[in-house]
């Protein structure tokens, strides 16, 4: 059995160096306040080591970086932490999902770290650490690209549109009889079922011209520009994840209308009400709202059928439509 790297070792090897500073010095170095800077380290989801050294060069100069920010005045110090807070938080499940992934190619499949230690994973990342830092950067920049022309054409689109608040097309999409699955299956079975339904459903998504906002294991939120986008990728979604992978039927609600968008989430009236009609779709259904309703009665290649009134508590009496395409026998409606 290979001997474990120490945690330390592994720190510098990744991080470009070893951890040589107290937070006191870090904070002296850096030219930051004591009490930002905590908040800062707080906000991007790490706790402070009193015992020793816990900052590295690059933790300091991160820090001189945000607290120039700070004093040059293009960010407030809420601002700071609301922009640390959210990197924070995306960059510790991306390492996440990272380290799954790189554990699978750095291990045989009849091995694991008991056996050879994690030098082979710690190896691995070391190799791939400058080219993943690059793609990394240039997809940040593509998706900072698309979203600020999001904002712009909501903006120019609607004289009520604010920067954080405009119409979308809010769409849910859940496994139907999840947790009888989760019964039935091992944790190696039940994890490859959650990742086929997320990678399946965020390629339907993002070739629909949708966005996945955030995946729930069984479930995933998405939003659309347009009517036409959010009901193509729930036909899809409905249709389109049982060809991929063995799964449950797939049950979507769509719902139109303003939404508040903040902290890379979606919130407001019109994300509720797109949640209350996928519990009241049946598998392999996709119920929508009235509003868009509205908007896809004119395309031919739909149908929009109204089912029965519902009751959803904190929404009121919701009016829900089947949607299908046009071509398919009506079957039974809810």
């Amino acid at each position: 059995m290979s001997s474990r790297p120490d945690p330390k070792e592994i720190e510098a090897v990744l991080l470009g160096g070893e951890a040589r500073y107290s937070r006191d010095e870090a904070v002296r170095l850096a030219g930051a306040s004591p009490e930002f800077s905590d908040r800062v380290w707080r906000a991007l989801g790490f706790a402070t080591r009193e015992d020793g050294p816990a900052f590295t060069d690059s933790d300091v100069e991160a820090l001189r970086i945000a607290t120039e920010l700070l004093k040059n005045g293009v960010v407030d110090e809420e601002a700071a932490i609301r922009l640390a807070r959210a990197m924070g938080q995306t960059m510790a499940r991306l390492a996440e999902w990272q380290t799954s992934i790189l554990s699978t190619l750095s291990y045989p499949p009849d091995q694991g770290p008991e056996e050879t230690g994690v030098g082979p994973l710690v190896g691995l990342a070391q190799d791939l650490l400058p080219d993943v830092e690059r793609l990394l950067v240039h997809i940040w920049r593509r998706q900072l690209a698309a979203s600020a022309a999001r904002r712009l054409a909501f903006m120019e689109s609607s004289e009520d549109a604010a920067p954080t608040y405009f119409p979308l097309a809010v769409g849910f999409a859940d496994l139907v009889s999840f947790t009888t699955l989760s019964r039935e299956l091992d944790e190696v079975e039940l994890a490859e079922v959650v990742e086929g339904f997320e990678s399946t459903a965020t390629d339907i998504v993002a070739s629909g011209g949708g966005r996945v906002v955030k995946t729930l294991g069984d479930e995933i939120l998405y939003v659309a520009n347009t009517a036409r986008q959010a009901a193509e990728i729930a036909l899809q979604l409905a249709d389109g994840v049982k060809t991929h992978i063995e799964v449950p039927d797939v049950r979507v609600g769509l719902a139109y209308g303003p939404v508040l968008a903040l902290l890379g989430d979606v919130f407001g009236t019109t994300v509720n009400r797109s949640s209350r009609l996928t519990s009241f779709a049946r598998p392999g259904t996709i119920l929508i709202d009235d509003a868009l309703a509205g908007q896809l009665r004119d395309e031919a290649s739909l149908q929009v059928v109204a089912v029965r009134p519902r009751h959803a508590h904190g929404l009121g009496q919701i009016q829900p439509y089947a949607l299908r395409r046009s071509f398919e026998p009506a079957g039974p409606q809810n």
